[in-house]
Parts: structure tokens; C-alpha cells; sequence
């Protein structure tokens, strides 16, 4: 009883934080999309091409204003073509608006040029661009802290190896308790030992940039968890690391199913020859919708703003009341998605795991 109050007190700090965090968002997005539609009073409003252009990787790191008068962290170009190796600062390219060294960034993909100007395809073709790009230095950064939370609490531990858990350690054992109790145990089995520390490194990854993905300014506003390239690598892994480990009775079961007539598995074995690879492309896929439809259906919200501000300053005014109220519920859902979906994505690695290692029984 006596720790009634404390509890309820922490849960209030708790949903005030996620309100502050929510409405910070929420006031930064609308901010950047109002630079954004700002220096496009010439033109009609483009929502699509906006929304594109948020959820995109990018060779800078955005900070605030659009064009170019935009403010942004330059980020390493690195380019390899058959004019041999070249490197510099995206700033160069002055935010799409200067060649610089026969190249030019339009749409944020980097072109050759010629003297005139004009894009070289032939040169374009060769262009090979390994550049550290946002979603790369996002990854990056995101990789730093994780190693540095995860040192610090084993760390915390070798020096107090008999004490309580404190500060981060209290915050990250009971998620690594879960994912192995409940998540490794249950599907993989007497085995699971082997595979915790893929999942546990998948799901701390994913949700790390889950929630930095919800922060629209430095370090985060990248929209990385999105991006098909960074779910499809992740999704690989999980599909080598299920293969090179499936038993002798897991193939025997792909490729003739036990039990089965031999007219069935002419149908049937094609079938689950492709359910190997639908899986690990189900995981890639579902990670990347997820995350990308969240920023999508927030940046909506705000683009009916200006869409109905261009028909009257009412509408517009009208409309922003009830897509800043959407878009605070859908911060808050995100949240809970960013768990979620480090959660689903890890259970199911688990089970592709727990289905190649599992034995015939007799």
C-alpha cells in the first residue's frame, strides 16, 4: 500500500513524458512542413512530392528551413565511376542547386554532368555511390549508443555482480529476461542459447530506431526502420542463419513432406520451396510498411493543412484543429508500434529458427 502513491506518481511522469514527446513532434513536423509549403507559395502544393522527400534518404542531415536557405549537416559523398574515386562534403552540391567536380545531386541521387551542364547517362551509369548517406549515419549512430548502453550495464555488472539492478541496467534486463523467457525458450527450444544474442542485437536494433525515427530533428528524423534496404539485410541474416542451421528432418520436410502421396508433393513441395523465401521477404516487408505508413499518415495530416489553406485561410485553420489532434493519437501509436514491431520481428526469427531445428518425432 505504501507504494501505491510512488507507483501512480511514476505512471503520471511516464504519460506526461509521452505527451511532451508526442506534441514535440508534433510541433516539429508541422514546423518543417510549414517551410517546406513556404517556399512553394509560387506553385501549387505538392503533398506527395513532400512526403517524399521526409521519409527519403538524403546525403545531409536536415536541421531546419527549406531550399537554399535550408541549414543542414553535410554528410560524406563518396563516389566511385570511371572517373576514378572521388570524395567531399554534400554541401558542395549546395542542396541540389551547384554541380560540383562533373557531378550534381538531383532528388538526392547524385548525376554526372557535363561542362555545360547537361547529365552525362553514360557517366551516370558508372556511378557507383557508397556515400554515408542520413539512414547511414543514423545507423551508425545508433549502432555507438547501443554498444556503449550494452558496455556500461555489463560493466555495471562485473562491478556489482550481487546488487539490485540500477539506472539502465533495471531498464534493459527485464527486456532481455522477456525476449529470451518468452520469446527464445518457447519457439527455438532446448537450443535457444545459440540464437539470443542475434535476437536480442535484432530487437534492441529495431526498436532503438523505432523511436529515434519519432524524433524529427538531429539525431533522429531519419527514416531508417522504413528504408527496404536496412529490413531486407536484416531479414537475410535471419534467412542464412535459418538455413545453415536446418536439420536433416526440416528439409526432408520441404521436400517431401512425410505422409504425403507423391501426386501431392509434385504440387506441394514447389509450394513450401517457396515458402522459404516468402518468410524472410514477409519479415522485410511487414518491418517497412509498418514504419513507413506510421510517417506517411503523420506528414498526411499536415499536408491537409495546406491543401485546405489554399482553397481559404479558414479551411486551413479549420482543419489544422483536427490533423494536429490525429497526429498527436498517431504519435502516441507509434510508440506502441516501435515496440511492436522489434517484438514481432524477433518472434518470428525465432520461430523460422525453432522450425529448422526442430526433430522428427517418432
Amino acid at each position: 500500500m505504501n507504494n501505491t502513491p510512488k507507483s501512480s506518481f511514476k505512471h503520471i511522469l511516464t504519460a506526461a513524458f509521452i505527451a511532451v514527446l508526442a506534441t514535440f513532434s508534433v510541433s516539429a513536423f508541422a514546423e518543417e512542413t510549414a517551410e517546406h509549403h513556404e517556399t512553394k507559395t509560387e506553385t501549387k502544393f505538392d503533398a506527395g512530392k513532400m512526403i517524399i522527400e521526409h521519409i527519403s534518404d538524403a546525403h545531409d542531415w536536415h536541421i531546419l528551413g527549406e531550399g537554399e536557405h535550408a541549414v543542414s549537416l553535410p554528410l560524406p559523398v563518396i563516389l566511385y565511376s570511371n572517373r576514378g574515386f572521388d570524395c567531399f562534403l554534400s554541401n558542395k552540391f549546395e542542396h541540389g542547386h551547384a554541380a560540383y567536380n562533373g557531378y550534381k545531386l538531383e532528388e538526392q541521387h547524385v548525376v554526372a554532368v557535363n561542362e555545360a551542364g547537361e547529365v552525362d547517362e553514360e557517366a551516370t551509369a558508372s556511378i557507383i555511390d557508397i556515400s554515408i548517406t542520413k539512414n547511414v549515419a543514423t545507423l551508425l549512430f545508433s549502432v555507438t549508443c547501443l554498444l556503449w548502453i550494452f558496455l556500461s550495464v555489463a560493466n555495471a555488472y562485473k562491478r556489482n555482480p550481487n546488487k539490485t539492478p540500477s539506472g539502465m541496467q533495471s531498464f534493459v534486463e527485464p527486456l532481455i529476461i522477456f525476449i529470451r523467457d518468452e520469446v527464445a525458450k518457447p519457439s527455438i527450444g532446448k537450443k535457444y542459447e545459440k540464437f539470443v544474442p542475434y535476437l536480442l542485437t535484432v530487437f534492441f536494433l529495431i526498436l532503438f530506431n523505432n523511436l529515434l525515427g519519432l524524433i524529427p530533428i538531429m539525431p533522429g528524423g531519419a527514416n531508417l526502420s522504413g528504408n527496404i534496404a536496412f529490413t531486407m539485410v536484416l531479414a537475410l541474416i535471419t534467412f542464412v542463419i535459418t538455413t545453415i542451421n536446418g536439420t536433416k528432418h526440416y528439409w526432408h520436410h520441404v521436400f517431401a513432406m512425410p505422409g504425403v502421396p507423391k501426386a501431392v508433393l509434385i504440387i506441394l513441395t514447389p509450394i513450401e520451396i517457396l515458402g522459404v523465401f516468402l518468410k524472410p521477404f514477409v519479415l522485410m516487408i511487414r518491418l517497412f510498411a509498418n514504419m513507413t505508413a506510421g510517417h506517411i499518415i503523420a506528414l498526411s495530416f499536415f499536408a491537409m493543412i495546406f491543401i485546405f489553406g489554399e482553397m481559404s485561410a479558414g479551411a486551413g485553420l479549420g482543419v489544422s484543429v483536427v490533423s494536429v489532434a490525429f497526429t498527436v493519437f498517431m504519435g502516441l501509436l507509434e510508440l506502441l508500434v516501435a515496440f511492436l514491431q522489434a517484438y514481432v520481428f524477433t518472434l518470428l526469427s525465432a520461430m523460422y529458427f525453432g522450425s529448422a531445428l526442430e526433430e522428427g518425432h517418432h
